[in-house]
């Protein structure tokens, strides 16, 4: 899962547990004492989520669809594929949604940590979230995040599995989503 699904997932929380699972990607270590503790919380749902996800065996099954040379990076491009289905389940390509904006709005206003701090205010002035829902903008990311590693860019040579397998990553998503948001997505706290 990438920043929208983790978005949604971490929706009924407050801002700083949202801002946790928005950021926790550029958290290394368990050592969560210098955060605030909502935010430590965020980080460890984000962690939870990124768990449980990497281990479910939907997931499992479309990694070994993936071209054996290059399967190892397939994880990170299912992260953001799934989420270009979440913002499809969303009609964020219709829509503009309440918990995007707020996100934004969450992250404009306390940055990001090193590892993110380049990444984040492009997140936002381009509305990835949003536009997460054309297919499209999901595989340029994909794209993307492969020129920032070093060596070759693999995950651009996953592009076109993902178009190929795109209905059985679709089918994939419609049996993943429901088990994770009914394992780890957080209720609004009560009044």
């Amino acid at each position: 899962m990438n920043f929208l699904a983790h978005a949604w997932l971490a929706r009924g929380g407050s801002d700083d547990f949202l801002y946790g699972n928005l950021i926790a990607d550029g958290v290394k270590g368990s050592d969560l004492t210098a955060w605030p503790a909502e935010v430590a919380l965020g980080i460890r749902h984000h962690r939870r989520v990124d768990a449980y996800v990497d281990r479910h065996p939907v997931v499992l099954a479309a990694r070994r669809r993936a071209p054996a040379d290059i399967r190892r990076f397939a994880g990170i491009a299912l992260d953001l594929v799934w989420d270009h289905f979440v913002a499809r389940e969303l009609a964020l390509d219709r829509l503009e949604s309440h918990l995007v904006l707020r996100s934004y709005r969450v992250i404009s206003q306390r940055g990001a940590p090193t590892r993110l701090e380049r990444m984040m205010p492009v997140l936002v002035a381009q509305d990835w979230m949003h536009r997460y829902a054309d297919f499209t903008f999901t595989c340029d990311a994909v794209r993307g995040i492969g020129n920032r590693l070093s060596g070759p860019n693999r995950l651009a040579e996953l592009v076109p599995w993902l178009e190929q397998d795109y209905a059985g990553l679709e089918r994939d998503f419609h049996q993943l989503w429901p088990a994770v948001t009914l394992e780890l997505a957080v209720a609004p706290a009560a009044n």
